[in-house]
């Protein structure tokens, strides 16, 4: 059995936070890094999907999905 270190197990906390969609910043909080960009630096190569979750979103707001924004009753 390998050995587990209290190094190894900040690296799995911190990718089971990525893959459970938490965002960096928080991460890199509970991490105490002095800067997310240690954190993405570091982590950045875990996170993936996040374009397709964005188009998504875009698409929806201006009306291509089911929550429109302009059926809101809001004027701009």
């Amino acid at each position: 059995m390998p050995e587990i270190t209290l190094h190894s197990l900040r690296h799995t906390h911190a990718s089971m936070l990525i893959a459970s969609g938490m965002d960096i910043l928080t991460i890199s909080r509970r991490l105490g890094h002095a800067s997310p960009t240690i954190t993405l630096g570091t982590y950045g190569h875990l996170i993936h999907g996040t374009d397709d979750r964005a188009a998504k979103i875009i698409d929806q707001a201006f009306g291509n999905g089911s929550n429109r924004v302009a059926d809101s009753g809001k004027k701009p």
